[in-house]
């Protein structure tokens, strides 16, 4: 197994992610005899990451994780969850869950009930890791919350050695991040973000990435297969990868693609193995140092095409200079490209209400100053119509 340096102490460089375990059909309990197996040849082959959360299988993360990992020495593996900040909502003196657990789950009286809660869950007296769930734009506002004190409390249990190391995890705009990590100087020790070939354009992950280690700090990888996508390639797509390395599976050139990252790179690459045979193959990846090198990168590029016919905005952000609505063009094109690509459009939903009126695609006046400045020569007007009637036709709460 690889290791990577965090502090003094030593990260196996695959984590295990703990939201994707087996279950007892597409959507029951987790198969514990299957999900046992799993973690157990993840620790005995060198892995000492795991990652869990509050919400993960509906709650019953926390508790198997910890169950199985606590017939270990407990200085052997490190434990990593996280505070569900993105779903909460105050409600008078209470914190109400919405989303999961809405009508199910109790309400709570504090922070503190349900840090308390998870360490009793997880039968440890404190958390190795312990990051800030989904800081975002919409729940940006609930961290920051002066009257709950949110990260104070966290940076108190760090002080009384409760929790060894502190972060968070987003899905935000690289802006976003780099606000938080201004707002909240010298509190993060790392940042966990969906990062993978694909998304390395599609999700403006680059930015992100750069962003996290200019700061100093480590970048945790999530979503390294998109969620089992970039291990299921269209037929064309894949066959370009079999012909540059034939002996390769889809999922190991997504693997090896984050172990070749510039600079600082990641410190953990997070995978949520659900069968043996993905555990056996990751572990057997990860125990050698072998990055796609750049021929290979053009190969991964071609893939990409394939698979989003994508706008090929670069972000120069010349557009930017000419619009007179002073739109985040860029921006604009990057989640229209995602929407393009999931057929969803929620994510982009939340980050145009951020945004305002004023600053979504419907606010193109259709001048195409923007066009003469494009070294793309992209239709930047047409695109964002399209942007704008695909929002219109999504059905609702998509």
């Amino acid at each position: 197994m690889l290791y990577k340096q965090f502090g003094d102490i030593q990260l196996s460089h695959l984590g295990m992610g703990n939201m994707r375990l087996p279950t007892i059909g597409e959507r029951g309990p987790i198969d514990e005899e299957k999900a046992r197996k799993v973690i157990e040849y993840a620790y005995n082959n060198g892995v000492n990451y795991f990652d869990t959360a509050f919400r993960y299988h509906e709650g019953e993360s926390e508790t198997f994780t910890g169950k199985i990992l606590n017939q270990f020495p407990r200085d052997t593996w490190n434990l990593a969850s996280k505070f569900p900040g993105h779903m909460l909502r105050k409600e008078g003196e209470r914190l109400v869950f919405t989303g999961f657990g809405e009508g199910r789950l109790e309400y709570f009286d504090s922070i503190e009930q349900i840090f308390e809660l998870q360490l009793e869950k997880c039968k440890v007296d404190y958390f190795d890791f312990y990051l800030l769930h989904g800081l975002a734009e919409n729940s940006y506002d609930f961290y920051s919350d002066k009257g709950l004190g949110i990260v104070d409390f966290f940076q108190k249990q760090r002080e009384a050695g409760r929790i060894k190391h502190f972060g968070f995890s987003s899905h935000g705009r690289a802006e976003s991040i780099e606000m938080y990590l201004n707002e909240w100087k010298g509190v993060f020790e790392f940042v966990q973000i969906q990062i993978n070939y694909l998304d390395w354009t599609l999700q403006n992950a680059k930015e992100k990435y750069e962003i996290i280690t200019n700061s100093g700090l480590h970048a945790v990888a999530m979503e390294p297969v998109r969620g089992g996508r970039l291990a299921r390639l269209p037929a064309e797509a894949e066959a370009l990868l079999k012909e540059a390395r034939p002996d390769d599976s889809p999922a190991t050139w997504a693997l090896r693609y984050l172990q070749g990252l510039p600079g600082k790179g990641m410190t953990v690459i997070l995978s949520g193995m659900t069968e043996m045979e993905h555990v056996i193959e990751n572990v057997a990846v990860m125990s050698k140092n072998e990055p796609t090198t750049q021929d290979e990168n053009v190969v991964l590029e071609k893939v990409v095409a394939l698979m989003t016919n994508m706008i090929p905005c670069t972000a120069c952000r010349y557009c930017e200079e000419s619009c007179p609505q002073s739109l985040n063009i860029s921006r604009l094109i990057s989640m229209y490209n995602e929407a393009s690509y999931d057929g969803r459009i929620g994510s982009a939903m939340t980050i145009l209400e951020q945004m305002g009126e004023d600053g979504g695609p419907s606010a193109c006046i259709a001048c195409r100053e923007c066009e003469k400045l494009c070294p793309q020569e992209i239709a930047i007007p047409d695109i964002l119509e399209k942007f704008v009637q695909m929002i219109a036709n999504s059905p609702p709460g998509r």
